[in-house]
C-alpha cells in the first residue's frame, strides 16, 4: 500500500515537471517580445519604471483641472492610472452629482451667478492646502475661469462641499493658490470690466474697468470659505493672468503678473461696429515690450480689511488702489511681454517669469525688491499712480531656455528648475541660481503646464514631472478629428538625463494645471459614519408617511433590496425621499434611480441622500441600483406608482 503510494505520488512529480517544461516551452522570451513589438531597450525600461503590478499602488497621486468638463481627473503616478473624476462645477450623472439630490443640489446653486443656475465650468488651477509650505492633503480648491468662482474638494471624501461665485469679476485665471497654512485662497482677475454689473461703454475702460485679486478666507474648522471675512484688492484694467503666494522669507506677499499693459480693447475686422480700424487683439495686446507683476502686501490688506478701509460692491468688500499705494501696499515690477505665470521658488526668495514672447526667463530677486521699496526707490508710477520697481534692480538674472517658454516647477535638488516650452514643445531643466540651461527634452506636443512631485512647495521631490501637453496629433489611435490631450510623464531623477517614460491620453476636456502630492498624506475615509447624515434611516425605521399632499419616504438599501420596495402615491404629491446604504463593507456602493423622474444618486457605505421632486405624472416607474452591487444586483428594484 505504501509502495503504490509512492509510486503513485512520482507519477504526480514527474507529471507536473512535464508541464512545467511544456509550458517554459511555450513561455515567449522578452527578446521575442521586443522583436514582436518593435521595442527597443529604452522602451522596456521605462515600462518598468511605470509598471504598477496588480495589488501596488502609486507613489504620487496627481489633481488635474478638467478644463471644459468642469471636474477634476485624479491619477496615479508612475502608473499613470486614471483614478476618479471629481465633479465640481457640472452636474455628473455618474456619481449622482446634480440629479436630484438635495445635497449636491444645493452645492451647485451655491455656484448661481447673479441668480443664474450656470451648469458647467472651466477648471484650470487646482492647489492643494498647506501646512508651513508643505501639502497636508486635506483640501483641494479649484477655479473656474468661464464663470469666476472657486470651489473646495474635501479630499476626506473627494467630493465638492462648496462653490463661491466672485461677486465682482466677469473672469477669473489667476486662481486658486494658497498661503503657505491655507489662511487664504487667492483668486486674480483675468479679462477687466466694470466691478458692479451695470452696463459701462468700452469708451470709459480706463476710468471704470479694473482687474481685482480677492483673498477668500478659508476656516479650517468648518472646512468652508467664509465669504465675509474675505475681501478684494482694487487693480488696474490690465489683464491679470497667473498667480502665487509668497513663502519663507517673501510669506505675507502675494503675487500676479499681467498682460495687455497697453489696455487695448480690440476692435480689428469688418465685422465691427466700432472701433474697426484697430490691429487684432493679440498685436494690440502685445505692442509694449514689457508688462507688469503685482506685488501685494497681503498683511498690510489684510489690516485695511479688518480697520473697515474698504468700500462694499456688491455685498464684498474692495479695498481701493489709492487706498493700498498710500499704505505702501501695492506695486508693480515690469516683466517681459505677454507672461505667462510666476513661480516662487521653494526658499520664497526667487520668483521665475516667462515672458510667452521671449526666449527668456527671468528670476526676479525678493530680497532686491524689498530693498528698493524699503528705500522708496522708484522708476516712476503706472496711470494709477502705483509705484513701478526698476525691472533691472529687481533682477538675479535672465536665462535663455527656448521659445515660447510658459510655466516652472521646481526640484529637490537645489537651484533646479523645470520650464515648459510651448513654440520649442520640449522641457527645460536649467539652473535659475548659476543662471545656465542644463538640458532639454523633447515632448509631444505643445507643452502648456507641467508639474513635478511637490514641485510648488517648500521642498519638492524631484523624481517625475508631468508635461501637460495641449496636442497629441500622431501620438493615439485616431478618434476623430479632435484629438485627446497627452500627460507625458518624464524621469527627472537626479544624475541621469531627463527622460519620457510614458504616454497617457486624456480625453475628458482640456487639463491645465495639475498637482502632484505624495499619496501616503491622503487619508480618505472607507465609509461615512451615519450619524453625520440628519436625515439617515435607521434599519427597522423605514416608512412612508403622509402629511396632505405631502410624502416623505424612508428607505434603507442593503445587498440586495430595498426597503420599502413599493411605494404608492398621487399625482402631484411632493416626494422627500431620505435613502440610506446601511452597507459597512468597503466599496459597496449602491445606486438609486427612478424611470422618467431624472433622478439619480450614487451612495457610499453609510451615505445618505435626500431626492426631492413632484410626481406630477401618473403610471408605473420601477426603481433599481445602478452599480453591479452583488451578484444579485438585477434583483435589487422597486416600484414607485403614482395614481392618477
Amino acid at each position: 500500500m505504501v509502495k503504490k503510494m509512492r509510486n503513485s505520488f512520482q507519477l504526480i512529480l514527474i507529471s507536473m515537471m512535464v508541464m512545467g517544461l511544456c509550458a517554459a516551452s511555450h513561455a515567449q522570451s522578452l527578446e521575442e517580445v521586443m522583436k514582436a513589438r518593435g521595442l527597443s531597450q529604452e522602451d522596456i525600461l521605462a515600462a518598468a519604471k511605470t509598471y504598477t503590478p496588480t495589488g501596488k499602488i502609486d507613489e504620487y497621486v496627481v489633481f488635474s483641472s478638467g478644463g471644459q468638463s468642469g471636474q477634476v481627473i485624479v491619477y496615479g503616478v508612475p502608473s499613470m492610472r486614471i483614478l476618479k473624476y471629481i465633479a465640481v462645477f457640472t452636474p455628473e450623472p455618474w456619481q449622482g452629482y446634480g440629479y436630484g439630490d438635495v445635497e449636491s443640489m444645493a452645492i451647485l446653486d451655491q455656484g448661481r451667478i447673479r441668480g443664474r443656475k450656470i451648469t458647467w465650468g472651466d477648471t484650470h488651477h487646482p492647489a492643494i492646502s498647506e501646512t508651513n509650505g508643505e501639502y497636508d492633503g486635506q483640501y483641494l480648491f479649484i477655479n473656474d475661469k468661464a464663470n469666476p468662482r472657486v470651489a473646495v474638494i474635501d479630499l476626506k471624501t473627494f467630493s465638492t462641499v462648496q462653490i463661491v461665485p466672485n461677486p465682482i469679476m466677469k473672469s477669473e485665471h489667476g486662481a486658486a493658490f494658497v498661503t503657505p497654512n491655507t489662511e487664504y485662497i487667492i483668486e486674480a482677475s483675468q479679462y477687466p470690466a466694470p466691478f458692479t454689473n451695470d452696463y459701462v461703454p468700452l469708451e470709459e475702460f480706463n476710468e471704470k474697468y479694473r482687474g481685482a485679486m480677492t483673498m477668500w478666507k478659508f476656516s479650517r474648522k468648518k472646512g468652508k470659505i467664509l465669504p465675509d471675512n474675505s475681501f478684494s484688492v482694487e487693480l488696474p484694467p490690465y489683464a491679470q493672468d497667473l498667480s502665487d503666494a509668497g513663502k519663507k522669507i517673501s510669506e505675507g506677499w502675494v503675487f500676479t503678473n499681467s498682460f495687455n499693459s497697453e489696455r487695448y480693447i480690440g476692435g480689428f475686422g469688418p465685422g465691427n461696429t466700432k472701433f474697426k480700424d484697430r490691429l487684432p487683439h493679440e498685436a494690440g495686446m502685445s505692442s509694449k515690450d514689457t508688462d507688469y507683476l503685482h506685488m501685494i502686501n497681503l498683511k498690510t490688506a489684510e489690516k485695511l480689511f479688518k480697520e473697515g478701509k474698504y468700500t462694499m460692491i456688491n455685498d464684498h468688500a474692495v479695498i481701493s488702489i489709492e487706498t493700498m499705494v498710500a499704505n505702501d501696499a501695492l506695486f508693480l515690477i515690469p516683466e517681459p511681454k505677454s507672461p505667462h505665470g510666476v513661480m516662487i521658488d521653494p526658499t520664497g526668495q526667487y520668483l521665475t517669469v516667462s515672458g510667452k514672447l521671449d526666449t527668456h526667463v527671468s528670476v526676479y530677486d525678493f530680497n532686491k525688491m524689498m530693498k528698493l521699496i524699503e528705500g522708496k526707490t522708484y522708476d516712476g508710477k503706472d496711470p494709477y499712480d502705483i509705484p513701478i520697481l526698476s525691472m533691472q534692480e529687481s533682477l538675479h538674472g535672465q536665462v535663455e531656455l527656448g521659445l515660447g517658454p510658459l510655466h516652472t516647477q521646481y526640484d529637490k535638488e537645489k537651484g533646479i528648475a523645470y520650464t515648459s516650452l510651448f513654440v520649442d514643445s520640449a522641457i527645460a531643466r536649467w539652473d535659475f541660481l548659476n543662471l545656465k540651461l542644463i538640458e532639454k527634452v523633447p515632448i509631444h506636443y505643445n507643452v502648456g503646464h507641467l508639474v513635478s512631485a511637490e514641485g510648488d512647495t517648500v521642498s519638492p521631490d524631484g523624481k517625475y514631472l508631468v508635461a501637460l501637453n495641449k496636442l497629441a496629433i500622431d501620438r493615439f489611435q485616431q478618434v476623430g478629428p479632435l484629438h485627446p490631450q497627452n500627460h507625458q510623464l518624464i524621469d527627472i531623477s537626479a544624475g541621469r538625463p531627463m527622460s519620457v517614460i510614458y504616454d497617457m491620453p486624456l480625453p475628458l476636456g482640456e487639463p491645465h494645471y495639475a498637482v502632484m502630492i505624495k499619496a501616503d498624506k491622503l487619508k480618505p475615509i472607507k465609509r461615512f459614519k451615519q450619524k453625520w447624515f440628519k436625515n439617515r434611516v435607521k434599519p427597522g425605521r423605514e416608512s412612508v408617511i403622509r402629511e396632505g399632499n405631502k410624502v416623505t419616504v424612508n428607505t434603507t438599501i442593503i445587498r440586495s433590496h430595498y426597503s420599502p420596495e413599493i411605494i404608492e402615491v398621487n399625482v402631484g404629491d411632493e416626494i422627500t425621499w431620505n435613502v440610506t446604504n446601511l452597507e459597512r463593507a468597503q466599496d459597496e456602493t449602491h445606486g438609486f434611480t427612478v424611470d422618467l423622474y431624472n433622478i439619480n444618486g450614487s451612495l457610499e457605505p453609510g451615505e445618505t441622500n435626500t431626492f426631492k421632486f413632484t410626481a406630477d405624472k401618473s403610471g408605473v416607474f420601477p426603481f433599481y441600483c445602478t452599480e453591479f452591487c452583488s451578484a444579485l444586483h438585477l434583483e435589487m428594484m422597486g416600484y414607485l406608482l403614482v395614481k392618477p
